[in-house]
């Protein structure tokens, strides 16, 4: 009769198994909030966007951006 117990050669692969799930899926969920936060921080931002910053922090003047602006919307 089988006693239930399998040594390391059973317990231990499952162990290890396990142990490893649980790592890939919390680094599965780091990854996840971390790509979450560089969205929202305005790394997504349309082209518009960042030229209308860059005009409001007044890298390029209101020639320039209009410009600019035109090309972007043609």
């Amino acid at each position: 009769m089988m006693s239930g117990n399998y040594g390391f050669m059973g317990g231990g692969f499952m162990w290890i198994f396990w142990i490893l799930v649980i790592v890939g899926l919390v680094f599965l969920i780091k990854w996840i909030v971390q790509s979450n936060k560089l969205a929202e921080s305005g790394i997504g931002d349309s082209s518009l966007e960042i030229l209308k910053r860059r005009y409001v922090q007044g890298e390029i003047d209101k020639q320039e951006f209009e410009q600019k602006k035109k090309d972007l919307l043609s």
